[in-house]
Formats: structure tokens, C-alpha cells, sequence
């Protein structure tokens, strides 16, 4: 398990993000909303869940959903296949609330706000996420979700 050893190898707490859509759920372009027939990557909870068991880590969730009613789904959902995931630790954002944000830019402002002095994780599948990130946050540490398959 490439990616537990590699944050258990990390001295420090971490507070680690994970987003859902490709990361731990399949992500399919033509169904965005049908979220609670998403099939579970369980490889990835698998590797996940091992992570959330390390004393320094806190783990969350950092997705983003099109309209409010999802965050509900997307919940459940969590609840169902990685209840490891505590619920005060999903942050769910809907561009319904914030009309006009890209999930790059939305991302982006929250973990601009988001102040902690722990090390911040972030495993994502879009590109254009883990760019918007990279350019303007120079606290954030960035894996695209490949890094969590051995």
C-alpha cells in the first residue's frame, strides 16, 4: 500500500482531502447525477480506510456536487460505502449555493480559508483541480488519485 506508507511515513498531523467523484466512487460523464448508483472504488476506500487509521491523520471529504439535494446523496452514499468518513468531515459544496464557481474554484477558496497548522493533503482526479490548487496554494500537498492504487 503505496500511498499508506507513504503518509504514515509523515512526521506532523495531516489533515487529508479527499474528493469523491473518481477518487472513491466511478465517475461516469454521461450520468453526473445519479450519485447513489455509483459504483464504489474499493480498492481505494480500502486504502483510505487504512489511512484514517493512523493517529496523525484527519481525514475529509472535499467535494462538489450541482445542486443542493446531492449533498444529502452524496451523504448517504458515504454513510453507505466509506462510513470511515465522519460526517462532520464532509464538506460538500453545491454550485447551486455558489453559482458560478467552478469545482477548481471552489476548491480552491475553501482550502484557501481553511486554517489549520497541520499539513493539508489533497487526492483528487481533475486535473484542472489539482492545477487551480497548485498555482495559487503553495500549503497544499497535491496527489492525483492514481497515487492511491498499488
Amino acid at each position: 500500500m503505496h500511498f499508506y506508507e507513504l503518509i504514515k511515513s509523515m512526521s506532523g498531523t495531516i489533515d487529508l482531502f479527499i474528493d469523491m467523484d473518481g477518487v472513491i466512487s466511478s465517475f461516469d460523464f454521461g450520468k453526473p447525477l445519479d450519485f447513489e448508483n455509483k459504483r464504489p472504488l474499493l480498492a481505494n476506500i480500502k486504502t483510505l480506510e487504512k489511512v484514517s487509521e493512523l493517529d496523525n491523520v484527519n481525514m475529509y471529504i472535499l467535494s462538489v456536487c450541482r445542486k443542493d439535494n446531492e449533498i444529502e446523496i452524496k451523504n448517504n452514499w458515504l454513510d453507505i460505502n466509506a462510513p470511515f468518513f465522519k460526517k462532520e468531515n464532509r464538506y460538500i459544496l453545491s454550485k447551486e449555493t455558489y453559482p458560478n464557481h467552478s469545482s477548481s474554484n471552489l476548491k480552491r477558496l475553501f482550502l484557501t480559508d481553511y486554517k489549520t497548522n497541520n499539513k493539508i493533503i489533497l487526492v483528487d482526479d481533475d486535473i484542472r483541480v489539482l492545477s487551480a490548487i497548485n498555482d495559487s496554494l503553495d500549503n497544499v500537498m497535491l496527489f492525483q488519485d492514481s497515487e492511491l492504487i498499488d
